[in-house]
């Protein structure tokens, strides 16, 4: 088995002069820093006192289980010898509140993937099910992380893959 360890840096941006001295004395924002990349500016939804300009949790976790499902549907499809020429997603997700905490119970991925051969449509079923099988993000998650997939062959209309 091989161990990857991942790393970065963030801090609190948000002190306004007298920290956390009350509910709304301090902004949400945040700033997360990882080697070689640009800065990310982070807050807290906009349901949670955080500023919308600003990525929050709950939207990158859609992205990371979105962008982990397109990584590992490109792997599939190029140990399956399937072309594929476009991928576009818009995941959703549902979170429920309890108190001060909660959980998200369910994501939704909507991707939308061009392939190059018609005769791969059929087979795009089972490289979503293989995609969702290999994606770290996904297999990390106690939440069922769903797919309504749409396949697309180039030039062509689509098809709906179940």
């Amino acid at each position: 088995m091989t161990t990857h360890q991942y790393a970065l840096s963030l801090t609190w941006t948000g002190s306004r002069g007298s920290g956390t001295s009350g509910y709304r004395a301090y902004s949400r924002d945040v700033v997360a820093r990882s080697d070689g990349r640009p800065d990310l500016e982070l807050s807290a939804d906009r349901a949670f006192r955080g500023d919308p300009t600003r990525w929050n949790p709950e939207v990158l976790l859609l992205a990371a289980l979105s962008e982990c499902h397109l990584l590992s549907l490109l792997h599939v499809a190029v140990t399956h010898g399937v072309v594929v020429t476009a991928y576009e997603d818009e995941p959703l997700g549902w979170m429920e509140q309890e108190g001060i905490g909660g959980r998200f119970t369910r994501v939704l991925l909507r991707p939308r993937v061009t392939v190059a051969d018609p005769t791969h449509v059929d087979l795009m079923v089972q490289l979503h099910q293989e995609a969702g099988e290999a994606c770290f993000i996904a297999s990390s998650v106690t939440f069922p992380v769903e797919h309504e997939a749409v396949t697309i062959v180039e030039g062509r209309n689509s098809w709906n893959t179940p």
